[in-house]
C-alpha cells in the first residue's frame, strides 16, 4: 500500500558521487520548499562539479564531512532540523573491496551505524532511506524466469556486498528495536554522465575515445541489468513520498545484457571494431555471473523505466566527449583492475578550493578524521559594525554561544578590503550591522546624502556581491521604516505589512536608502535581509534605545508601532544564519505597542514618579526635519520559523522591565 510523505528538511549522504548527485539535484529543482542539506567527505570517486546546477540553490546546502563523525552527524540533524535521510555514501566499487576490505567495513557499515545512532539519539527522523545494492543477493541462476524479490535470501558473494548486507541488517535492528522509519532499496547498475571511471560504461567509453583496448573480465559473458541515471533518480523521489516504512524496494530492469553487448554497443558507437579492439584479462577473484531482479513492487508505486538502452548510452557517450577532461587525471581507473591507491585524490586541491568558491550557500567544514565536531568548529562569523550597537550585541552573543568571530577590517565600500578581510578570516557567514541611521538621529541624512549612499547603498551591495562570490551567507540587518500606515494597513486594525509588500515610506532620506538597497538585494540569493524597527534593549542606559530616546524627550507622540526586542531577537538571528534562512524576513516582536503603552510600562516598573506630555505628529513635524515613519508590520513568517517567539508587549516585560525593575513587586 503506498503512503503519501512530504518531507521538510533532507539530509542527502554521499551527493557529490554519482547516484546521490543527480537525486540531490532533480529533488532541489523540483521541490523548492524542501530544503535539502548533503554531506560529503569528497573520496575519490566523489566530485563537487556533480552538485553545480543546484549550487546557488537558495533551499541547497553542501557540507563537507564523514558520515563517521558522530559528533558532525548528531550536530546537522539537529541544527539543521533533518526530519528525513536518504543515505547514498558508501564505498562501492567491487575490485576495491578485494584489496581493501577493512575500508568498505569502515565506511558501509560503521558509517551506516552512526547515522542510525544518530537518528536514535534525536528522536526527529521520519524517513531514514537506506540505499543499498543488487550484490546483496548474490548470484541469480542463469536460467531464473523471475527475478529476486524483496523477500529473497540476502547471500553475498564478495566483500563490498557483504558490507551492504551488513549495513542492511543493522538498517532492519534499528527498524524493529527503536521503531526508526526505515526503507531500504536494492538496485540494478546504474549508468549516466557523471559517473566515476572506475566503473564499466565509462571506463569504456574513456578508452574508446582514446583508441586503447576494451578490458573484459574472464569471458564476458556476465551479464547485468542497467537503468540510466535520471529513471533511477525518478525511482528515489517515488519512494520518498510513496515508500511504506519497513519495506525494501528493487529498484531494476528486466532488460539484461552481456559485459561483451556492451563492450560491443560502445564500440557501435565509436564506429570501432569489436574485434580488434576488446581485450579479455584475468577476471575476479569471484565475478557473479548474473543479478536479476524482481521490479513489480516498485512499479505498484507508480514507477517505470523510461530510458531506453540505445538512448541512455548515447546521452553518457555524448556527454564524456563534452567533459573528457571533467575528472582530471583517472589513467588508474582505467587499468583492468584499478584499485584505489591508484585513483586521484580531491581531498584539499585547488581544483575543489575554486569550486566550492562556486557554491552559494553555507560549508560547514569540519576536520573528517575527528569526532569533535561542535559548534565552535563549525562556524565562524565575520561582524560589520563593530562601534555600532547591534555589531557589537552580536559579538557579546558569539562570546556566550562560544562562537568564533571576528569584526571586518575593512570598509563597506572598499571590495578589495572585504575580500582580503574573508581569504583572512575564513568565515562560515557574514553579519553586516554596519550602516548609517545618523547622529543623533536620521534627520543627519537630510544633509549628509552622499555619505549615507555610500554606506547604506554602495557598501551594503559591494558586502553582499563579495560574499555571493565566496559563497557565504550575508545577514543583512536592514529596517522596517519603509513603511507607514495607509488604507490598505490602518491604524490599529492589526493589518501588518508582509515581507512582499512594496514599501510606501519615503518621508526621509534615510528610509529612502534602505528601500532602495533591499529591493536591489532580491536578486541576490545569498542574503538573509531582517527588517528591524524601533529596536529596544535591557541596556536602559544606552541612547539608542528606543524606551531610553522616548524617556528622555520632553513630549512624544502616542503611535502604536511595531519593534524588536533585541536581546530576545538578536539570537534568533544567529539561529537564523546556521539555519541558512534567505530573503526577508519582518524582524520584529509580533503585534504592536504605543509610545504611551512603552511609557506606562517605564512608570511601573522603574519610575511611579515619571511623567510625560504628548504631542501630535503636526506638532512633531515642527520640530523634526525628516517625517518618521509608523507602521504595523506582519510578523507571521518569523513566527512561524520561531513559534516561541514572544509578542512586542511579553518581550518588553520580560527582556526589558522585569531585569531593570526598581519598584518592588507588590
Amino acid at each position: 500500500m503506498a503512503t503519501n510523505y512530504k518531507p521538510k528538511n533532507i539530509l542527502i549522504t554521499g551527493a557529490a558521487g554519482f547516484i546521490a548527485s543527480h537525486v540531490a539535484i532533480r529533488i532541489t529543482k523540483k521541490y523548492p520548499d524542501y530544503k535539502i542539506v548533503v554531506l560529503d567527505k569528497l573520496d575519490y570517486c566523489s566530485n563537487l562539479k556533480n552538485l553545480l546546477p543546484v549550487s546557488s540553490s537558495p533551499n541547497f546546502k553542501f557540507v563537507k564531512g564523514d558520515i563517521a563523525s558522530a559528533d558532525l552527524v548528531n550536530f546537522l540533524l539537529v541544527t539543521e532540523n533533518i526530519d528525513t535521510i536518504m543515505h547514498f555514501a558508501a564505498q562501492t566499487h567491487v575490485d576495491n573491496s578485494f584489496g581493501n576490505s577493512f575500508e568498505f567495513t569502515k565506511n558501509n557499515i560503521y558509517g551506516t551505524h552512526v547515522l542510525l545512532e544518530a537518528c536514535k539519539i534525536t528522536g526527529q527522523i521520519k524517513r531514514f532511506i537506506h540505499v543499498s545494492t543488487d550484490e546483496v543477493y548474490g548470484e541469480t541462476d542463469e536460467d531464473a524466469l523471475v527475478g529476486n524479490k524483496e523477500a529473497s535470501q540476502l547471500l553475498p558473494t564478495n566483500p563490498y556486498a557483504a558490507t551492504k548486507a551488513g549495513a542492511e541488517m543493522l538498517v532492519m535492528a534499528y527498524g524493529r528495536s527503536y521503531g526508526l522509519p526505515v526503507i531500504t532499496t536494492r538496485g540494478n547498475n546504474v549508468y549516466g554522465p557523471n559517473q566515476f571511471p572506475e566503473k564499466l560504461i565509462p571506463k569504456f567509453i574513456l578508452l574508446a575515445m582514446r583508441g586503447e583496448p576494451l578490458p573484459i573480465h574472464g569471458d564476458g559473458t556476465n551479464v547485468r541489468s542497467y537503468l540510466y541515471c535520471e529513471d533511477v533518480a525518478e525511482a528515489f523521489e517515488v519512494i520518498l513520498h510513496h515508500g511504506e516504512v519497513g519495506h525494501v524496494y528493487n529498484i531494476g530492469t528486466k532488460r539484461e545484457r552481456t559485459v561483451i553487448d556492451v563492450a560491443k554497443d560502445v564500440c557501435k558507437l565509436f564506429n570501432l571494431e569489436a574485434d580488434k579492439v576488446i581485450m579479455f584479462v584475468e577476471n575476479r577473484p569471484f565475478n557473479d555471473q548474473r543479478y536479476f531482479l524482481d521490479d513489480e513492487k516498485l512499479k505498484s508505486l507508480g514507477w517505470a523505466e523510461r530510458t531506453p538502452w540505445e538512448e541512455g548510452l548515447k546521452r553518457t557517450m555524448e556527454w564524456y566527449v563534452a567533459n573528457s577532461d571533467y575528472w582530471g587525471d583517472v589513467s588508474g581507473a582505467l587499468l583492468p583492475h584499478p584499485r584505489t591507491l591508484m585513483m586521484p585524490g580531491y581531498e584539499g586541491s585547488e581544483e575543489i578550493k575554486v569550486i566550492l568558491s562556486q557554491f552559494n550557500n553555507i560549508k560547514t567544514k569540519v576536520d573528517s578524521t575527528s569526532d569533535s565536531a561542535s559548534e565552535t568548529h563549525a562556524f565562524k562569523f565575520l561582524i560589520y559594525g563593530r562601534t555600532g550597537w547591534i555589531g557589537g550585541l552580536l559579538g557579546k552573543i558569539c562570546e556566550k554561544q562560544g562562537i568564533p568571530y571576528e569584526y571586518g577590517k575593512g570598509r563597506l565600500q572598499d571590495r578589495s578590503s572585504l575580500i582580503l578581510d574573508i581569504q583572512t578570516i575564513k568565515p562560515t557567514h557574514v553579519f553586516n550591522a554596519a550602516g548609517v541611521t545618523g547622529r543623533p538621529n536620521v534627520d543627519w541624512c537630510e544633509s549628509h546624502k552622499p555619505d549615507t549612499i555610500r554606506t547604506n547603498v554602495v557598501g551594503t551591495l559591494t558586502l553582499a556581491d563579495v560574499c555571493r562570490e565566496h559563497g557565504l551567507l550575508m545577514m543583512n540587518y536592514a529596517t522596517g521604516c519603509i513603511f507607514e500606515y495607509d488604507a490598505h494597513h490602518p491604524e490599529g486594525s492589526g493589518i501588518g505589512f508582509k515581507e512582499e509588500d512594496a514599501p510606501n515610506f519615503t518621508g526621509s532620506f534615510y528610509s529612502k536608502t534602505k528601500a532602495m538597497v533591499e529591493e536591489l538585494l532580491k536578486e541576490y540569493e545569498n542574503v538573509c535581509t531582517l527588517r528591524v524597527r524601533m529596536p529596544i534593549s535591557s541596556d536602559l542606559s544606552n541612547p539608542r534605545n528606543f524606551v531610553t530616546k522616548i524617556s528622555r524627550y520632553n513630549k512624544v507622540v502616542n503611535i502604536p508601532n511595531s519593534m524588536t526586542i533585541l536581546d530576545e531577537l538578536l539570537p534568533i538571528s544567529v539561529e537564523m544564519a546556521k539555519r541558512n534562512l534567505r530573503g526577508i524576513y519582518n524582524f520584529t516582536n509580533p503585534g504592536v505597542v504605543s509610545h504611551n503603552e512603552i511609557l506606562e510600562m517605564y512608570k511601573q516598573y522603574i519610575d511611579p514618579s515619571f511623567k510625560w506630555t504628548n504631542f501630535t505628529l503636526e506638532e512633531q513635524a515642527k520640530v523634526i526635519i525628516a517625517p518618521r515613519s509608523n507602521n504595523e508590520m506582519d510578523a507571521s513568517k518569523l513566527k512561524k520559523e520561531f513559534p516561541e517567539l514572544l509578542s512586542i508587549k511579553d518581550s518588553l516585560i520580560k527582556y526589558v522591565f522585569e531585569p531593570n525593575r526598581k519598584v518592588p513587586v507588590n
